[in-house]
């Protein structure tokens, strides 16, 4: 689907952090809810100019941010305030819609503003998919962060078989009990060794984690 482009318009964003809240999975399978941690709220105006077309914060953009509050904005990439790049750009909602790669390290959600009633002002929610343009990259696997849980993280567990993920090396508070080996269709695809699985999302919703000695 094609959409307008809103050179007047203004958007708010949320910047979403923090990982899946886990099902641990000795007990049978139970659906996973996301843990999302909401950031500042602000107003960025769309961009102006030359590029005014195309879509806000298309993949390859830059974004950084433009105000103390926190509010992110699109930039050029070479500009001083260009903190993240744009690995994956979609419209609608995050809930059920395409997963971000796995390297993201936050996800900017996109709530359009509009000037008015007119459609021609009107725009599409949508959500970004940041990586960081310098260290640290808290989506990078045993980090302990990022809106995902792949191969490589670590996790710990909490009550009624929720588990939740943590830096391997303990830094962020909670020591690490299991590490996320690999992520396949099914259980039945897990190593005969794995001694808990999680629910990680995506194509391979499965996560085969083993007990860190």
């Amino acid at each position: 689907m094609r959409h307008r482009a809103l050179p007047r318009a203004l958007f708010a964003f949320a910047v979403l952090y923090g990982s899946w809240a886990l099902t641990g999975c000795q007990a049978p399978a139970r659906g996973a809810a996301e843990s999302v941690v909401p950031g500042d709220q602000a107003l960025a105006p769309a961009p102006t100019g030359p590029g005014a077309g195309a879509t806000f914060l298309a993949r390859g953009a830059c974004a950084g941010r433009q105000t103390p509050q926190g509010a992110f904005g699109e930039v050029d990439c070479v500009n001083e305030r260009a903190a993240a790049s744009v690995l994956a750009r979609y419209y609608g909602p995050r809930s059920g819609g395409p997963r971000c790669p796995d390297i993201t390290d936050f996800v900017l959600h996109i709530t359009a503003v509009t000037e008015g009633t007119s459609e021609a002002l009107s725009a599409p929610e949508g959500y970004a998919c940041m990586r960081n343009l310098a260290p640290p990259h808290p989506g990078d696997p045993g980090m302990g962060g990022g809106p995902l849980t792949v191969p490589g993280d670590c996790v710990y567990t909490e009550h009624h078989g929720v588990v939740k993920e943590t830096a391997c090396d303990g830094s962020l508070g909670h020591a690490p009990e299991y590490r996320v080996e690999s992520a396949v269709r099914t259980r039945s695809a897990c190593p005969p060794d794995t001694d808990l699985y999680v629910q990680v999302g995506g194509g391979t919703p499965v996560g085969c984690a083993r007990r860190l000695s």
